[in-house]
């Protein structure tokens, strides 16, 4: 009924379209979008192999690879709706985070994108001056600036590909290489800006020499693309763009933000009440504020698409990967069933989670495949296995597990904000799942919310250029008009009772007994 009525009430509004391209770790998709946040067409193309590993640690990628994704995407869409493709005003672009690349004064890449998921490690530790050193040693911050360091791609080729590192005339994020493909420009957006980069989110600009902690990510300045805000003209679809992509010659592409950015505006969560997550690649829990809130100790908050805002988030990394791991490794059975129904395997998984009881009668996974800034030395586990357990109880534990640790999050952002969330909205690939729905509505004892596609990011990079076009406003009006509320689940307390006691008492507990063993792992196989 709700759907029904928003789409009454904005038939009175003229039809205005854009193309969006969402680049994703696994896939590139292009979308159709009008101003009333309908999808009116969409084409995907996946990403085989989504990155390389030529050795330990290691993800790359082809930058061309997404190039040639998008423009893929974009002739196939123009192809299959070419009424629609003629009434395209604008262009925005979305992308993964924290996935850079180095280009030449021609734009030409000079070695494969590091892909976010990256782990090789710089040798050195940043050249703090002996009072800054004292300053961080002070407040608690050299160990975690000098593993950011460590962590820091730029840094890593400074010292291993100093060749490279010379010839490299931008270091760009994904998003400002394909920005540069189709404008010519190289510029990006302030809310693309998230990776290992000397970047101030407060400010929304590089940082300045003198800030403290501008060692940590010493790219020289000159090496630095133009930023620019969402919603303002990043250039104009160049003749070559135009005849890779089938678009016209002169179409304004606006800057919005990277697919974390767009996908907590795209699914209307622009005040604080609200907690947005995500069910992708990475599993994020996030919410929009204007006051600067670390949710982490000296882990920024991002710059929000939404000026004067910021986005507190905590990523657990590889996230909905798992079930992609999960599949290739353990489903073989339903993966040739879903074949013969016509259906994913996913679907036909999910469907199979009714099968195993809240709490996996005991089976508790714990999801840190890769470990983050906070816990550096973790790993995945899975404990309490018994011969009642089967390939579904995993399955379903490693839903439960991610969610568990997105209640990490979700507790630490309401610590650090002071305040309490009362409503959870769901985007990416996991939120098509009506039982992952309700699972999580049940583990966070809060209503989950779906709105009207899971292309959350799209619509979040579609709004920021709809307000850039004048169409509205600002971004209230923006949300107000492009995101509806399409399904509603409401949590069943009794279960979740069972969740909370398994989080309280074996979940939180879990990675500070494992930790020393963790250490000693990783020591092992250094």
């Amino acid at each position: 009924m709700e759907g029904k009525q928003f789409t009454q009430e904005k038939q009175e509004k003229k039809e205005r379209i854009v193309l969006v391209f969402d680049v994703g770790t696994q896939s590139t998709r292009a979308l159709l979008i009008n101003n009333r946040g309908c999808i009116l067409a969409k084409e995907q193309k996946k990403h085989e192999p989504p990155y390389v590993s030529p050795d330990t640690d290691y993800a790359e990628q082809d930058a061309q690879f997404y190039y040639g994704k998008l423009c893929e995407a974009a002739l196939a869409l123009k192809e299959k709706e070419p009424d629609r493709w003629a009434r395209v005003e604008a262009v925005s672009l979305t992308a993964i985070r924290s996935t850079c690349v180095c280009v030449d004064r021609e734009g030409t890449p000079i070695r494969p994108a590091f892909v976010w998921l990256d782990n090789r490690k710089a040798e050195g530790t940043p050249r703090f001056s002996q009072l800054s050193r004292i300053m961080l040693k002070a407040v608690g911050m050299e160990q975690t600036a000098n593993m950011q360091y460590r962590k820091a791609q730029c840094n890593w080729m400074r010292e291993k590909e100093p060749e490279n590192w010379e010839k490299t005339y931008k270091y760009l994020m994904i998003s400002g290489y394909l920005i540069f493909r189709l404008t010519g420009k190289m510029v990006d957006s302030a809310a693309s800006m998230v990776g290992r980069v000397p970047f101030d989110h407060r400010t929304r600009t590089w940082q300045k020499k003198s800030d403290l902690t501008r060692p940590v990510f010493p790219i020289e300045p000159e090496k630095l693309c133009e930023i620019v805000e969402p919603g303002e003209i990043l250039g104009r679809v160049s003749a070559k763009a135009a005849a890779d992509t089938g678009l016209p010659e002169g179409l304004p592409l606006f800057a919005s933000g990277s697919d974390k950015a767009c996908e907590i505006l795209g699914l209307g969560c622009i005040t604080k009440e609200k907690a947005a997550i995500s069910f992708g690649t990475t599993a994020t829990v996030t919410f929009t504020t204007d006051a600067y809130v670390e949710p982490e100790r000296f882990i920024p908050p991002y710059a929000s698409v939404m000026r004067g805002h910021f986005t507190p988030e905590i990523e657990i990394f590889r996230g909905y990967w798992l079930v992609s791991w999960f599949k290739r490794e353990f489903a073989a059975k339903e993966i040739e069933t879903a074949q013969t129904l016509g259906i994913s395997a996913e679907e036909l998984l999910n469907r199979r989670l009714k099968e195993v009881p809240a709490g996996c009668e005991g089976l508790i996974f714990q999801p840190y495949f890769t470990p983050n800034t906070t816990m550096p030395v973790a790993k995945g586990a899975v404990i309490g296995f018994s011969d009642v357990h089967t390939r579904i109880h995993i399955y379903r534990a490693i839903i439960e597990g991610i969610n568990f640790a997105l209640m990490d999050g979700l507790k630490l952002l309401e610590k650090q904000s002071g305040h309490k969330f009362l409503e959870i909205y769901v985007g990416g690939g996991g939120a098509q799942s009506d039982e992952i729905c309700q699972i999580t509505a049940d583990m966070f004892g809060l209503p989950v919310i779906r709105t009207q596609t899971f292309e959350v990011s799209g619509i979040g990079s579609a709004i920021a250029a709809f307000v850039g076009m004048g169409e509205f406003t600002d971004y209230e009006e923006a949300v107000g008009s492009m995101v509806f509320k399409k399904d509603f689940f409401s949590p069943d307390m009794q279960q979740h009772q069972i969740y909370n006691t398994l989080y309280e008492e074996i979940f939180r507990n879990i990675y500070g007994r494992l930790s020393p063993l963790y250490q000693r792992l990783n020591d092992i196989y250094k």
